[in-house]
């Protein structure tokens, strides 16, 4: 199951690529920026995500996985932000940290299985921003 999210994963993140390289061919300077922001955006997000979803499937074994997946996106999520001024991919990656933050109170207040659909959730979100 591990095998066809990653793949699912990456095949977004190429998706977004290949639509924002698209984009920035046939449009005006905010839509070449919306297209960069969108690539870099994917790329960090869909490492995230199957970070995540591996460490909650072996969270069984070793909840601390889960925890460092957690700080991973979180840092990711800071850097992204640091690098985009499009309000849209903006409010998406907010949206995503804050389902990263609510998966981080479940695991805090001992679920070890957390439901993680938020963060994919708000990761179809982004893509949807992304997509012109």
């Amino acid at each position: 199951m591990a095998a066809s999210r990653r793949r699912r994963t990456t095949a977004v993140a190429a998706t977004l690529a290949a639509v924002a390289l698209t984009a920035g061919l046939t449009t005006g300077c905010a839509a070449v920026d919306k297209a960069l922001d969108c690539v870099q955006t994917a790329d960090a997000i869909a490492d995230s995500v199957t970070d995540m979803q591996q460490a909650v499937e072996s969270a069984g074994n070793d909840v601390t996985q889960l925890e460092e997946s957690l700080d991973s996106i979180d840092k990711n999520l800071d850097e992204i932000g640091g690098k985009t001024d499009n309000a849209d991919v903006s409010k998406a990656v907010d949206d995503l940290g804050k389902a990263v933050d609510n998966v981080r109170t479940s695991v805090e207040n001992g679920d070890a299985t957390p439901d993680v659909s938020p963060i994919t959730d708000a990761a179809g979100e982004l893509t949807k921003v992304c997509t012109p």
